[in-house]
């Protein structure tokens, strides 16, 4: 009950109150901003803590798959910079354990597959310095339609995957904790 106040609470703050500090879930507020919003989303796992940092793009009428992002082709799946996966300590994704640390999450969306991508550079604009000699693993993933299309592009941390969902599109990147 608490969280439903809260979200409906939420949803009428302005966006512009947000504007400085990164937020976990850019579709539930009342969205005024022309740009893409800063936004990070926790997960803690036992004792691991996972945070995802990246820049939410909204769709704002356009075109999105096939379009503002082109298939077959390296996306920083946000806007701005790479996305920055953060762990505290080691995680496994697609059979390839990873060191404690800060890293790129970039993806290549295609029409009926996806690859993403963890790179060990995760200081990068865009993809101007994306390097495939960085990455450290990819895995192949099948899209899924989503029930309610999400305006903003945002990314969901749950038990044992993480999920990037936006417009009528979603990912679910398998992982487990060590």
């Amino acid at each position: 009950m608490k969280f439903a106040i809260y979200a409906v609470l939420l949803f009428f703050i302005p966006a512009s109150v947000f504007a400085q500090k990164p937020i976990s879930n850019p579709n539930i507020i009342v969205d005024t901003f022309k740009k893409s919003i800063p936004c990070v989303t926790i997960f803690t796992i036992g004792n691991t803590e996972i945070s995802i940092h990246y820049y939410s793009p909204g769709v704002k009428n356009r075109i999105i798959w096939g379009g503002l992002v082109t298939y077959d082709q390296v996306w920083v799946t946000g806007a701005h910079s790479a996305t920055r996966l953060d762990s505290d300590r080691p995680f496994t994704i697609g059979g390839v354990k990873i060191p404690a640390g800060k890293y790129a999450l970039f993806t290549i969306p295609g029409k009926e597959e996806w690859s993403v991508i963890i790179n060990k550079n995760y200081q990068q604009h865009l993809t101007d310095d994306y390097d495939s000699k960085d990455d450290i693993v990819r895995v192949k993933i099948k899209p899924t339609i989503v029930e309610v299309p999400l305006e903003r592009l945002q990314y969901f941390i749950e038990t044992n995957k993480i999920v990037i969902a936006w417009e009528k599109i979603k990912v679910e990147l398998p992982f487990s904790t060590n």
